[in-house]
Order: structure tokens, then sequence, then C-alpha cells
């Protein structure tokens, strides 16, 4: 039976790939996804409040993302917050949608965003492997206090590594699949 470091520890390796996975969501790859602007912050009456939560946001096509807001007087502010995101796109105010076109990447944009990605990827390596250090932690202290045997400590140890390298692996995984989607014309 696993020791409660290990089962405690698994949840949040899972946690720092799901994060790295909405980040990545948020990076251009060339095609227009809701993914791209979801997360931006508007000013609606005074309160800082997600993108879609304020209006619809669709793909009609592959290189135009439309958002009609709900409320029309918050069209100027979504105006304002796509412009001061860092998505290196301009907002075309159209009565009462915005429309983004989202033009092909350059090949120095692709390789930008491919080092955003293995940067973002490197750091959820890192919160992976800081896990697996408070879990040895864990396993160390245990051994010491003499809840568990020297054996048993280190059978722990190599199924934390384990864990840990299927965790890496995992991440690896997500992330190649993202350059490629990046780098694809």
């Amino acid at each position: 039976m696993p020791h409660e470091s290990l089962t405690a520890i698994e949840p949040k390796m899972q946690r720092a790939i799901e994060a790295m996975e909405r980040d990545f969501a948020g990076i251009r790859t060339g095609r227009a996804s809701s993914a791209l602007v979801e997360r931006i912050t508007v000013d609606y009456y005074g309160t800082q409040t997600p993108l879609n939560q304020v209006a619809g946001i669709s793909t009609p096509d592959p290189h135009l993302i439309v958002i009609q807001p709900w409320d029309r007087s918050v069209l100027s502010a979504i105006e304002r917050a796509i412009t001061k995101s860092d998505i290196g796109l301009t907002p075309n105010v159209d009565g009462t949608v915005v429309r983004l076109n989202v033009p092909p990447l350059t090949e120095d944009r692709r390789k930008d965003m491919v080092r955003q990605v293995r940067r973002r990827t490197e750091e959820a390596r890192v919160e992976v492997r800081n896990h697996r250090r408070e879990a040895a932690d864990q396993l160390k202290k245990a051994m010491r206090d003499g809840d568990l045997s020297e054996d048993e400590e280190r059978r722990e140890l190599e199924n934390l590594q384990k864990l840990t390298d299927r965790h890496v692996e995992a991440i690896d995984a997500r992330a190649d699949r993202k350059e490629a989607e990046i780098l694809e014309v």
C-alpha cells in the first residue's frame, strides 16, 4: 500500500499538468480559438470579469474570432481590454460585435511561440519535481520517526520516482503536441 505522501502528491502533479494545458490554450497557433481571449478580463461595471462571462465567443472560420457581448454597453470595455492584452490582435468593433482577425503567424513569431511553450513546459517540470522533493522529505521524515523501515522508504522513493517520471513524460508529450501545432503551416 503506498504511503499517504504518495497518494497526496499525485493530484498535485496532475494539477501542474492541467495548469500548463490551460496556459497552452492561450498560446496562439495561427488558427482562431476562443481560448485566446477567454481569460482576458474586462472592466464590467467596476469589476474585473473574464470575457467569457460577459460575451459569447465564437470562431466562425479559422482566421476570425467573433465576440458578441450580452450587454452592448460593455462593447468599448471589451475593445480596451483586448487592446491592452498581450495577444497581439487588433479588435474591430462592428456595431454589436467585436471581430478579431487572426493573421497567419510569421516564422519568427512561430519560433517565439515555441520558446514560450518550452519555458512553460520547464516551469511545469520544475513544479512536478518540487512536489517529488516534498513527498521525498515526508518519506524521510516518516523513516526517522520510525513509521517506515529503510526498505519501505527505498521502495516508496522508487515509486515516487516512477510517478514523477510518468508525469514528466506526460508534460513532454503535451508540449511536443503543442509545438507541432504551432509549427504547422
